[in-house]
């Protein structure tokens, strides 16, 4: 068993994410379920988006469907309810609405296949969550994709497990160099608690078409998303050297690598309010098309710029 499932049991919650279409996330997922002692905890599982098709819908390459081994919990939407192959008993069925129906929550009775839609917002998502409660969940885990960070949100998931490959990228470089970004941005450290240990702080948001930045400011806090116009404006601040900017946390971060370093190289400082724990970076060094990177190379040069083990899971399972 690869080490990290083993530190799963330490989190409430997980997310399993994705940086692209078939980057290896369903096959990550599954050796987690796979993985896990049941007669340890009781887990549940679903998606904010959706998985467990037998066939991509874009690509229209075969995907690994997802297996529920018995005495799991799982939510998914009446339409996939339906057309599970495993025998499952419901203990809840959501007053919300989805495009696909309500969403059932049902304990495996009979290992098989499902496909997990889930509820599909943040909100939603938290209230499903906390409606676990009264069934004893020990851990929930989240099938999420890096389109939509919400998932691995902190305040959704306490901690996110991050699957890549070349799906992302045909070129290794370019592969490492959009991985280790997303790593260092989920590693940002925490802001300092006590604002007194600044002069002053504002706070501004994407939307604002002035910031008022006087030299007193040591801290801004970002309300939404930090995007490249925003974080080019902070760039540009005489005071950027002595300035630290806030978001909520990583997933708000829509600035580019290239803004990022524009920004550091300039004295300013990133961080989060809430962070949530990498523990683990997974890769498929298979493409759709077929095109395959060398496995050694890529864990290799993964492991060089985030200083994390890193696994190709079917390689390492055989």
């Amino acid at each position: 068993m690869l080490p990290f499932v083993h530190e799963l049991l330490n989190y409430r919650s997980v997310a399993v994410v994705g940086m692209e279409k078939n980057c290896g996330k369903t096959e990550c997922l599954n050796y987690i379920l796979r993985s896990l002692p049941l007669e340890k905890r009781r887990i549940c599982v679903t998606s904010i988006g959706l998985d467990g098709e037998t066939t991509d819908q874009v690509t229209r390459t075969p995907k690994p469907e997802i297996v529920l081994r018995d005495g799991m919990y799982f939510s998914t939407s009446e339409a996939h309810y339906r057309s599970r192959r495993l025998i499952a008993e419901v203990v809840d069925i959501s007053g919300e609405m989805t495009a696909l129906g309500r969403i059932i929550t049902a304990k495996v009775v009979s290992e098989g296949n499902v496909i997990l839609s889930g509820p599909s917002s943040t909100a939603s998502l938290r209230r499903w969550m906390d409606g676990l409660a009264g069934y004893g969940i020990d851990l929930t885990i989240i099938d999420g994709a890096l389109s939509r960070k919400s998932s691995a949100s902190p305040a959704v998931s306490d901690a996110v497990i991050l699957a890549t490959g070349a799906a992302l990228s045909s070129s290794l470089p370019t592969l490492v160099d959009m991985t280790a970004f997303c790593v260092e941005m989920i590693r940002l450290p925490l802001c300092k608690e006590d604002e007194g240990a600044y002069d002053e702080t504002v706070t501004i948001s994407s939307m604002d078409s002035e910031i008022d930045i006087g030299q007193n400011v040591r801290r801004v806090d970002v309300s939404g998303a930090l995007t490249d116009r925003l974080l080019g404006r902070l760039t540009a601040e005489s005071c950027i050297g002595n300035l630290e900017v806030t978001v909520q946390d990583f997933t708000r971060i829509f600035a580019s690598p290239l803004s990022y370093r524009k920004f550091t190289r300039a004295g300013g400082r990133l961080a989060v309010r809430q962070r949530t724990r990498l523990l683990a970076l997974c890769v498929n060094p298979l493409a759709p098309n077929g095109y395959v990177m060398d496995s050694d190379l890529l864990c290799a040069e993964l492991e060089k710029r985030t200083g994390m083990p890193v696994y190709d899971i079917k390689r390492q399972e055989k």
